[in-house]
């Protein structure tokens, strides 16, 4: 059987066709590919459940960039989590091959709910789901999202204000 991770680069952002490729189905546009660790089991020789929210929030960071959230220059806004959880569906093994993708699903003014999801081989192993606030640098102030970043979430498919 051949390798579907042969072509794919590891730990580096992948497009929608990329993703398809290794049967990560319609919807999600933005994501890594990477593999298992050793230091990421648990006991029972599963992914402990640290690692994924370690997997979501390197995800996280690098769309921020994408999506035009924050570059974490002086200038731009703090973003925070402000709720985070995870629904697992499979384990995962020492060695498989995943792919965690993420999305905007909604917006509002100054936040935004995220959706992640791990791929193993086309098959959901974990989903999440962040809401993020952008604040000013007093850490309490609500600051608006940017025009750019609210354009890509709708490029995404994310539904904002009405």
């Amino acid at each position: 059987m051949s390798d579907p991770f042969a072509h794919i680069p590891l730990v580096t952002p992948l497009n929608a066709a990329q993703l398809r490729s290794v049967g990560v189905p319609d919807g999600w546009g933005f994501g890594m590919a990477d593999r298992v660790r050793f230091h990421e089991l648990d006991a029972l020789n599963h992914v402990n459940n640290v690692a994924y929210f370690r997997w979501f929030e390197t995800m996280r960071i690098v769309y921020f960039s994408h999506v035009h959230v924050t570059s974490y220059d002086d200038g731009d806004p703090q973003v925070v989590v402000a709720s985070n959880y995870a629904r697992y569906v499979k384990p995962m093994h020492l060695g498989d091959d995943y792919v965690v993708t993420t999305r905007t699903k909604s917006y509002r003014n100054s936040s935004f709910m995220m959706e992640y999801a791990t791929f193993v081989r086309g098959e959901l192993m974990c989903a999440s789901e962040s809401l993020i606030v952008t604040l000013e640098h007093d850490g309490v102030t609500k600051r608006a999202l940017r025009p750019e970043t609210i354009a890509a979430f709708k490029a995404e498919g994310a539904s904002g204000p009405a």
